[in-house]
Order: structure tokens, then C-alpha cells, then sequence
């Protein structure tokens, strides 16, 4: 129950953030209003609370270190509850504000907005990763600092299949058999399907039928029992950490016999914790350090976070913290690289500022960043960690640009 009323009570924090933020900067001095849609209550919530605190500690943080060039951020955080048209109500209130960029949340909601906002030339950081949202072409104020979901799936069945099958019985007698389990109706769990499936095809797997389990789920032995009929030496696992962690341990207690790999929104701190045992050898795409890693800024983002939600134990942070903080700095860099050249239109915003960015180090583990007029695709490179004696460790770097440079410049680009 305490640990209920600690997320109760955060959940009523993040939701307060759009009325306290008005006072982060001096009365009367210049202020850049930018807006956040966060999901503190909806359907990936699990992971969704830590992000929303990262993006309120970061924003902190750049208004201590004098904002964009001595112009202090106004940060409009809501809840929207995962729900689309509540995130459409959002976006259309943060136009009457003024905001000059948005912090968004998820794939279903992000792509939804996508025409509106290039149409509005809106800069649109997300925590949605989705490839689709990666060729300027189509979608060019769209934008993220991490490494896109297509591209994650694709690393972290490359890294089983280098790591796990090279040393298998059966390599060299058959293919390797392949299955996914994931939401199908959620168009963030199903965003890499058809990118997962090519690679899958490109390293000579045999694939298996998907399983639909759902975001909620805490019951998934219909689905495991269903994927024993096929025999997946590997499942690829697209849900956020509670419903993954709900298969996983499905999977252990009947026996299934298949390794996990896990896409970045589930595999993360809390995944060995609720599948205890169940969760050893499972291996996961990430696109930062780890809450706590060695790098460059995180004991700035410790104490920033001991600071703004101290009710919230240091031990029970996640990498999602991280992944907020990446998404605002990223968005800070461009506001500073556009306002330098006198103009925080959105246009300049993403001309001036984010596809001016190559190779830029955040400090937080990730890829550097570089985002061309061409690509919004910030690497190639992919880290893949797993889970031994409960602990995450790291595994390899999967270099897809480099393994497959035609394919990566030619044919993934959006997709």
C-alpha cells in the first residue's frame, strides 16, 4: 500500500507541473513555453511515471543552467492517460499557449498528430520511437533522441542470433524458430513487426505466428501454451515491462524452452524484479545508461531527482528517467542552436537546431546524435544487454549500418 500512495501522490505531482512551472522563471523575464504530454494512468503507466519525472528534473535543470540563452523554459506537463484524443486536446491547448516544441508520449498518439504538426512546422520530441516517424520526407518535425524501434528489434534479434544460436545444439541442422508476442491493437507494440520479421528472413529464421497479449496482462498462459504448438527458440517481446514480465514468467512456469528479447520499452529495471528467476538470460535493446550508470551527466540527474521527488527511493528509478532527460536536452540543444540564430520559429528549430547536430554527446550513455535534412535516425548503432544474476549487463553493440550499409541507407529508412 505505501508503495501505492508514493505513485498516487506522484501521479498528483506530474499533474500539478502545468500550474507550478509558471513560476520557474523571473517575473517579466522572457520565457519559451513548451508542452508535455505524459501517461501517469493509462495503459504504459508502468514505464510512463518515470519518463514524466525525467522530463520535469530536466527541465529544472536547464532553467538552473540559465534556460535557452538566458530565457528560462514554461513547461505545460499534463497526464493524458494514454488516450488519443485527449493528447489531440492537449496539443490543441498547447498552440493557444504558445508553445514553441512539444515533449509527446506515445506511437498511436504521436503518429495521429504527425500531419498536424509538420503542417503547423510544430517540433515534436517523443517518447514514441517509431521508425515510421524517421524520414523527413514524410514526417520532418518529428523527432527523438534515441535510437528508433525497427532498428532496436532488429539489433536485438542480430545479437541472440551472434550470441545464443552461434553456440546452439542445433546450429547448422535447422533454421532458428522466431515468434513475437505483443499488443496487436497498440500501434506502439506493433510499430517493428514488419521490420522485425524482414531480419528474421534476412538471418534465415523460421517464423512463427504472433501472439496477442495484451498491455494489461497479468495472465498469459493461453498465449504461451499456444506458442509451445510452434517451438520458438526465441521470442521477441514488444509490450512495456509489467505485461512482458507477465509472459516471461508464463513462459518459465510451463516449460516453454525459448529465450526473450525484449524491446526497450519493456526491458528495464523493474523487468528481473517482477519476473525473478524467469527473467535470467533475457536480452533487451536499450537507447541510454541505466538509471545510476557511469556517465558523464548522471550524477547531476541523481541529484535532480533527490531533489524535485525525493518520496521516490533512488533503488526504484529507471532508465525511463533517463530516456526523458534525453528527449529534453536534445530539445534544449536545438532551442539554443535556433535562438542563436534569431529565430525560434519551428522551422528554425529543426533547420538550425536538431539537423544541425552530428555525432552531439548528450552525456547519458545513449548514441550520439546526429539528424540530417535526409535521416532523422540518430544511429546505427545498437546496445544489447541482458538480465544475469538479476542484474542488467551488456552484452554487445550491434552496428547495423555498418553489417548492412545498403539495406540501412536504402531500404529501412521509415519503416
Amino acid at each position: 500500500m505505501q508503495g501505492k500512495s508514493i505513485w498516487i501522490k506522484l501521479g498528483i505531482f506530474c499533474i500539478s507541473l502545468a500550474l507550478i512551472f509558471g513560476f520557474s522563471a523571473t517575473a517579466g523575464a522572457a520565457q519559451i513555453k513548451i508542452g508535455a504530454l505524459n501517461d501517469m494512468t493509462g495503459a504504459t503507466s508502468d514505464v510512463g511515471k518515470d519518463y514524466a519525472m525525467g522530463i520535469a528534473e530536466a527541465i529544472h535543470y536547464i532553467n538552473d543552467m540559465g534556460g535557452v540563452n538566458g530565457k528560462k523554459i514554461k513547461l505545460y506537463q499534463f497526464d493524458y492517460g494514454y488516450r488519443v484524443p485527449e493528447a489531440l486536446t492537449k496539443y490543441k491547448l498547447f498552440k493557444r499557449l504558445g508553445a514553441v516544441a512539444v515533449l509527446g508520449w506515445g506511437t498511436g498518439d504521436t503518429e495521429a498528430l504527425s500531419p498536424t504538426v509538420t503542417k503547423e512546422q510544430m517540433p515534436y520530441v517523443s517518447a514514441s520511437y517509431s521508425a515510421h516517424l524517421t524520414n523527413p520526407k514524410k514526417t520532418p518535425f518529428n523527432l527523438f533522441a534515441a535510437t528508433d524501434y525497427s532498428s532496436n528489434a532488429r539489433a536485438a534479434l542480430t545479437a541472440w542470433y551472434d550470441v545464443k544460436w552461434s553456440k546452439h545444439m542445433d546450429n547448422g541442422k535447422r533454421k532458428p524458430r522466431f515468434q513475437c508476442s505483443y499488443m496487436f491493437a497498440s500501434p506502439y507494440s506493433s510499430a517493428p513487426i514488419k521490420a522485425i520479421k524482414d531480419q528474421a528472413k534476412l538471418l534465415g529464421f523460421e517464423v512463427g505466428p504472433d501472439q496477442d497479449v495484451s498491455l494489461f496482462a497479468i495472465d498469459t498462459k493461453s498465449q504461451v501454451l499456444a506458442m509451445k504448438d510452434f517451438k520458438p527458440d526465441v521470442v521477441w517481446h514488444g509490450n512495456t515491462t509489467m505485461s512482458v514480465a507477465a509472459t516471461v514468467r508464463d513462459a518459465y512456469s510451463l516449460g516453454l524452452g525459448a529465450d526473450h528479447i525484449v524491446n526497450n520499452w519493456g526491458f528495464d529495471e523493474n523487468l528481473p524484479r517482477l519476473a525473478g528467476k524467469a527473467a535470467e538470460g533475457v536480452m533487451g535493446a536499450t537507447v541510454c545508461a541505466f538509471y545510476g550508470e557511469d556517465t558523464a551527466l548522471m550524477k547531476t540527474v541523481m541529484e535532480y531527482g533527490k531533489k524535485f521527488n525525493p518520496g521516490v527511493p533512488v533503488e526504484k528509478r529507471l532508465v525511463r528517467t533517463i530516456q526523458g532527460w534525453s528527449n529534453a536536452l536534445a530539445l534544449w540543444e536545438a532551442l539554443k542552436r535556433a535562438d542563436k540564430a534569431g529565430d525560434l520559429s519551428g522551422e528554425s528549430i529543426l533547420k538550425n537546431g536538431f539537423e544541425t547536430m552530428r555525432s552531439f554527446e548528450l552525456g547519458l550513455g545513449g548514441a550520439p546524435l546526429t539528424y540530417t535534412a535526409t535521416d532523422h535516425r540518430i544511429s546505427g548503432q545498437v546496445p544489447i544487454y541482458t538480465i544475469q544474476d538479476g542484474k542488467i549487463t551488456f552484452v554487445k553493440t550491434v552496428d547495423l549500418k555498418n553489417r548492412w550499409p545498403d539495406l540501412w541507407a536504402n531500404a529501412w529508412l521509415g519503416w
